[in-house]
């Protein structure tokens, strides 16, 4: 339930919608490829964003501007463990992984010197210690961020897909880990989804096991971790149905208008119908799906 949003100067804030309640997340001049340019009295003016090759030119953003080019999709884990949270980001250049514990005071970069790939997450579930983070060509690594040396064990090796899918990892409510691939018009390559596969990840065997949902509801989102529910206790939902937020570019002249799209899918027969009227030209971001929590923030524990 709880929000990762940025403000005026691109620092980024967790933010309870329920409650009000805000917590500072670390600054953005710590993420590895951000350089802050100050001016004459020291203070901070403009930001340097990196990009992902030495020959490609760094951007020179004003404040406000870099929370645009970063691009994130954010995450927040509780750890019963270590009693806190943990807010991870999948960022630019490249769709790069970062990470840091609430109270932390910079952002630590996952890298390949961790045993990761340093470029195309997508999306990030997080359990019993372990950071699941799935990156293209479906590949979906398990990483250890609690002890003092950060360990990453590829569980998944991926496999050519087509370069429009998107994939989301989610745990069923008893705990499995499931891979969820949206398969758009292979013609189009555009996100009018076609297809939806759901997949069991057996991490003992190394191997994807195609399932269904049965008597589950799937709900896969733009924003933070996705949600698996069963529908028995959601009776307001249908079984064995995905719930989602589809978008896609509309580009006229030289301005990119989103196109939004809430709408359900029946796994039974591959069918969709929508929830909410489409949202065309809209220079809105996309609904969001979230679960209310009173849960107070705090620092994680030293």
């Amino acid at each position: 339930g709880d929000m990762v949003i940025a403000d005026y100067r691109s620092e980024m804030h967790l933010l309870n919608p329920i409650t009000g309640e805000q917590f500072a997340l670390p600054s953005v001049i710590t993420l590895e490829h951000v350089t802050p340019i100050l001016d004459e009295s020291g203070a901070i003016c403009k930001y340097r964003l990196m990009r992902f090759t030495f020959t490609d030119l760094a951007l020179t953003l004003d404040l406000s501007e870099l929370r645009e080019h970063l691009d994130c999709k954010a995450f927040v884990f509780y750890d019963t463990l270590a009693e806190g949270y943990i807010v991870v980001l999948i960022h630019k250049p490249v769709a790069q992984l970062s990470f840091a514990w609430l109270g932390d005071d910079k952002w630590t970069w996952l890298s390949p010197k961790d045993g990761l790939p340093n470029k195309s997450f997508e999306d990030c579930a997080y359990k019993d210690g372990l950071l699941y983070a799935s990156a293209r060509p479906g590949q979906i690594f398990a990483i250890d961020l609690r002890g003092p040396i950060i360990t990453a064990k590829l569980i998944i090796e991926g496999d050519p897909i087509d370069g429009c899918e998107y994939i989301y990892i989610v745990h069923s409510p008893c705990g499995a880990l499931l891979q969820v691939r949206l398969e758009p018009d292979a013609d189009r390559c555009e996100e009018d989804t076609e297809m939806i596969n759901i997949f069991k990840v057996d991490t003992a065997a190394q191997k994807l096991v195609k399932i269904s949902l049965d008597d589950h509801v799937l709900v896969p989102g733009h924003n933070q971790s996705s949600l698996c529910l069963g529908a028995k206790e959601y009776p307001q939902l249908k079984a064995n149905h995905v719930y989602c937020t589809l978008r896609d570019v509309e580009f006229i002249t030289d301005f990119a208008y989103l196109n939004y799209y809430t709408v359900v899918f029946d796994l039974a027969n591959n069918s969709r119908e929508d929830l909410l009227p489409p949202q065309f030209r809209s220079n809105l971001p996309a609904p969001i799906w979230i679960t209310p929590t009173l849960t107070k923030l705090s620092p994680t524990p030293v």
